[in-house]
């Protein structure tokens, strides 16, 4: 069963750090970019990263310079590792492959306010 399952959000004061995991399972994660995702209240899910087989990774503007995306390919898991946050990235955080998406998760609630 193809599956994605990601953790790790929560409430934190602006200009804190969370570090968001997703496990993946169902399918050979190594044979697959991955990106992470981002849904806020009332606007469309965006994509704010992403990284290749090769580890190649790609960033949304309103991102870059503070979240950093990576792989471990023996744990099946992408991390999105997140820095100086601000309030508007507060949102839903979800994983998904970048090519052919699979199911949506659940996704983990990353609210950032003092």
């Amino acid at each position: 069963q193809v599956q994605l399952v990601e953790s790790g959000g929560g409430l934190v004061q602006p200009g804190g750090s969370l570090r968001l995991s997703c496990a993946a399972s169902g399918y050979i994660f190594s044979n697959y970019a991955m990106g992470w995702y981002r849904q806020a209240p009332g606007k469309q899910r965006e994509r704010v990263a992403h990284i290749t087989t090769g580890g190649s990774t790609n960033y949304a503007d309103s991102v870059k310079g503070r979240f950093t995306i990576s792989r471990d390919n023996a744990k099946n898991t992408v991390y999105l590792q997140m820095n100086s946050l601000k309030p508007e990235d507060t949102a839903v955080y979800y994983c998904n492959r970048i090519h052919t998406l699979i199911n949506w998760g659940q996704g983990t609630q990353v609210t950032v306010s003092s």
